[in-house]
């Protein structure tokens, strides 16, 4: 192989062609819950230059059962709201999902924090049941009551089109950084197909090796129920630690 086809490879191994491309989600559901938390424990993960104005987390879960390049799969974690230069956004804390395509995609090509985990979401009785489990255990335990007051499709397109803020982060091989950046992607191709807000409690339990409960649930402020078609936004680079 030339040095010149070497320098064109997206990613090893090299026997196993990979082809780039912009996954496409029909019928992807979301849960969003957003409660209070600890404002010092915020201020902790949250990187500069981002900047949080009130001490909020929004739990999410996602059920994708039908993306193209990546099959059917469900995600969960926690996204932080926060600010860049006055624009509201939300930085990605943690995304615990159950398919490692779609980690190793997601952590190589873009800059999503992802890790492997066990999420869940299906309909008990009257209630929408959201789980997060990591190995055997359970580390986030959602219920919403089922499709209660239905939102907008201008309200539910605010809330798939926030701006999410992520780290890229590459160190070399003696562990001296390669890339430290801070990357910014929007969804502004999508389709809602229904949008609800409904009452909703959220548990998590101490886990060390997923932490959500370090972020405390203190009140749960709000809850909303989407299902939507659309398209990933690239992320683009808005700061680099390195400069």
């Amino acid at each position: 192989m030339q040095i010149d086809k070497v320098k064109r490879i997206l990613t090893t191994p090299v026997s196993d062609e990979f082809a780039m491309s912009t996954p496409e989600f029909r019928n992807r559901e979301y849960i969003n819950i957003t409660y209070k938390t600890d404002f010092d424990k915020l201020r902790e993960l949250v990187p500069e230059p981002l900047e949080i104005d009130e001490p909020l987390v929004k739990f999410e879960l996602i059920k994708m059962p039908d993306s193209t390049g990546l099959g059917d799969y469900l995600e969960s974690g926690q996204v932080i709201p926060v600010s860049y230069n006055g624009v509201p956004g939300e930085f990605s804390l943690g995304m615990y999902l159950n398919n490692f395509p779609a980690i190793v995609t997601g952590r190589e090509f873009s800059t999503y924090p992802k890790k492997y985990g066990n999420p869940s979401l299906y309909v008990d009785s009257d209630t929408l049941v959201g789980k997060l489990s990591y190995g055997t255990l359970d580390v986030a335990i959602a219920t919403m009551r089922y499709k209660y007051n239905k939102i907008t499709p201008e309200e539910a397109g605010k809330i798939i089109g926030t701006p999410q803020y992520m780290l890229k982060i590459i160190r070399d091989t003696d562990m001296k950084l390669l890339a430290c950046k801070m990357t910014v992607s929007t969804i502004t191709k999508y389709e809602i197909l229904e949008a609800w807000r409904s009452p909703a409690r959220l548990q998590l339990f101490e886990h060390v090796n997923a932490p959500l409960a370090d972020l405390p649930v203190k009140q749960v402020v709000d809850a909303t129920h989407i299902i939507a078609n659309l398209m990933l936004g690239r992320p683009s680079v808005v700061y680099d630690y390195l400069k």
